[in-house]
């Protein structure tokens, strides 16, 4: 007994030796740790970077497709660069809770003041842990991490909360992922001893406050250092291209990223800065200008325009440009547009710019593509711009725009009113039946009401519509469960029904007598799930179908030189022998001559270019990468500086892109404000 009350009083001594690294562990965080505020803070932070890796990890793991040759040592890499972000990031969103924990007055030793702070920490974390957690699968969808604009892209839609718990469900793991990582993050956290127990080890007020006022100057100082990337680098604050210093490919910046961080950088900041590689207009013009003015080829043809945007129609999907897949066994999943493409004039490279339903539509009805970020998304898209629909008014031209979800969905009916089209038709035209469940109504029943609404319409008309159905949560009608090939990927099933759609759409409209006087044109809003390792490339991630169709004419072949989304509407009044000047980023595949041809898109902070055979990555101040597109089809081979090609594609790339800054910001989007 007596023995016990001795050990027990040694326990208590300041001496007191623990023997467990368990015990040593807990005495010394007892001691050194939890007795000052500032080392509590250092201690959470640590907690929280070693958790923004865990989630990096698990980023790289679950997406692991999308990064097949990274090596250990280029990880490593990685994992390095993603430090300044991770500590930027944390910075950031903990402002608030370090600024709590570092004023010099005794009230933030109270016990209810630390539950808050503590509170406020986990609340704060775990909605950045959620964000990280969201993109390791929207990161499929985009190829990048998720930015502000984020919170524009979706604010018309109703029923987020219904799609967010579906993809809780379906991605079930990435959830219970989530949920540990909080958990760890709850059960970890450290709160200053003094919270509990009110202790002052210095005697002089002065002191004490001088001291603590230093140190809050201090931390103050070092935090401005890490929220900018460090003191003496000389891109500071740092931004999302800067992850690009880190990287082989520009799709590996999302592991050195972090979505927070991203979020924070891109909010309320100035999207578009001049670049000033020519220093005037009439040089800039002489390279690249978006001022067309075609020469009359003929009469002017008063064609119908129908123009399809399909949802996720990946150039994947078709066993018309696949032929080569699975050792020629691969038929893809969409047979009538595969007999389409026999049909009509189609491309063997034809591309997106961009990687969000958002960037369809400028693209291909205003020639306007997605650079930086997403033109709906930015302060520009209030400004007076071109687009199929006021050129084609010129001549006569009914237009209207048709989408099956609710109005107002993906900013569309506002596009549409800002690109001049006469009528929109969304769910609140169609009614409130024959639903998804989740986005809109079914394709199969919202193609034939685009097929009868036409029939009412006057002649000539431009129309467009943007199908839905082959997007998350990947659902098809009840009917036709079994139906479709399910393929490996749950949206091969929704690539089916949606050609089959398509297809009864076609035999509806052939019952037109102004059928055979129509311009179809069918393309894909961007790409989305793959499976093949061709198709994971930063070329490939915007592989689309670009097809058209003019029944009974002589439009038809496989054409090898590059074409793009902006490519469409150019391309179209140059087929209608259009013979005014217009406004327009693309280029009219009809008369350009081959070798002029280029695309052009947007990936993690890189501009990337193709023309030729070669494929260029640009960082807005130096190539950071050059391949043969057509020969090294998974960039494995770095050409950068040893082709003479080079050159001039960057010098046409940099024109086209202080063109189209220029232009953004000074609202020069029409012909009309030269």
């Amino acid at each position: 007994m007596n023995t016990g009350t001795a050990q027990n009083n040694d326990s208590n001594n300041k001496n007191y030796n623990p023997r467990s690294f368990v015990e040593k562990s807990k005495h010394i965080r007892d001691k050194y740790i939890k007795t000052y505020p500032a080392a509590v803070c250092f201690y959470n932070f640590v907690l929280m970077l070693a958790i923004y890796y865990l989630c990096r990890i698990f980023f790289l793991i679950v997406n692991k497709n999308y990064f097949s040759d990274i090596t250990f040592s280029h990880f490593l890499n990685l994992l390095k660069g993603g430090l300044q972000f991770d500590i930027s990031a944390l910075l950031y969103t903990n402002a608030i809770y370090l600024a709590m924990q570092i004023f010099p007055f005794k009230f933030r030793l109270n016990r209810i003041y630390q539950s808050v702070a503590k509170w406020i920490f986990i609340a704060i974390n775990s909605l950045a842990i959620t964000a990280n957690c969201i993109d390791i699968i929207y990161f499929r969808f985009t190829s990048r991490r998720t930015t502000s604009t984020v919170f524009t892209e979706f604010q018309n839609e109703n029923n987020l909360l219904k799609i967010i718990g579906l993809a809780m469900v379906e991605y079930w793991y990435v959830t219970l992922f989530a949920a540990f990582v909080i958990f760890i993050l709850y059960k970890c956290y450290c709160s200053p001893a003094t919270a509990v127990k009110k202790v002052s080890s210095l005697k002089s007020k002065v002191t004490y406050y001088a001291l603590h006022t230093l140190l809050m100057c201090a931390v103050a100082f070092v935090t401005v250092i890490g929220m900018r990337g460090g003191i003496v680098a000389p891109h500071r604050p740092i931004t999302l291209s800067n992850a690009n210093a880190y990287v082989n490919k520009s799709v590996e910046a999302a592991i050195v990223l972090n979505t927070p961080f991203c979020i924070v950088r891109t909010l309320d900041k100035k999207v578009y800065k001049n670049p000033q590689y020519f220093d005037s207009e009439e040089e800039m013009a002489a390279v690249y200008s978006p001022l067309h003015s075609p020469s009359s080829s003929g009469e002017f043809k008063p064609l119908n325009v129908v123009i399809f945007i399909t949802e996720s129609f990946g150039k994947e999907y078709s066993g018309f440009f696949n032929r080569h897949l699975d050792n020629g066994t691969y038929k893809g999943y969409t047979p009538f547009m595969d007999s389409l493409y026999n049909e009509g004039l189609t491309f063997e490279y034809s591309y997106s710019n961009g990687r969000k339903s958002i960037d369809a539509m400028p693209s291909i009805l205003s020639s306007i593509p997605m650079i930086i970020e997403p033109f709906i998304s930015t302060s520009y898209s209030i400004n007076e711009i071109s687009s199929m629909a006021a050129v084609l008014k010129e001549k006569g031209y009914y237009s209207a725009f048709f989408h099956g979800a609710h109005n107002g969905s993906m900013g569309f009916l506002a596009y549409a009113k800002s690109a001049g089209f006469d009528d929109y038709f969304g769910l609140t035209e169609y009614g409130n039946t024959d639903l998804d469940g989740m986005w809109a109504v079914w394709d199969e029943e919202f193609l034939q009401y685009y097929a009868e609404k036409m029939g009412e319409l006057k002649q000539p008309f431009v129309t467009a519509v943007f199908t839905a159905t082959s997007h998350h949560p990947f659902k098809i009608p009840k009917r036709y469960e079994g139906h479709f090939p399910e393929g490996d990927k749950p949206i091969h099933k929704c690539i089916g029904y949606t050609d089959y759609a398509i297809r009864q759409f076609f035999n509806k409209m052939k019952q037109y007598e102004w059928f055979d006087n129509t311009l179809f044109v069918i393309t894909a809003d961007h790409t989305n799930m793959v499976t093949h390792e061709e198709y994971f490339t930063d070329v490939n991630a915007y592989s689309v179908p670009i097809l058209f169709y003019h029944p009974g004419s002589d439009l038809k072949g496989l054409k090898t030189e590059p074409v793009q989304q902006i490519d469409i509407m150019p391309s179209i009044l140059g087929y209608l022998n259009y013979d005014q000047p217009y406004f327009a980023y693309g280029q009219d595949i009809f008369s350009t001559n081959e070798n002029d041809k280029f695309t052009v898109n947007y990936s993690n902070q890189l501009y990337q270019f193709l023309q030729h055979d070669y494929f260029l990555q640009f960082d807005g101040q130096k190539v950071k990468s050059f391949y043969n597109y057509k020969t090294d089809t998974l960039l494995k081979n770095n050409l950068a500086g040893k082709v003479e090609e080079q050159q001039e594609m960057e010098h046409l790339l940099k024109a086209i892109i202080q063109q189209y800054v220029v232009r953004m910001t000074e609202n020069r989007l029409t012909l009309t404000k030269p």
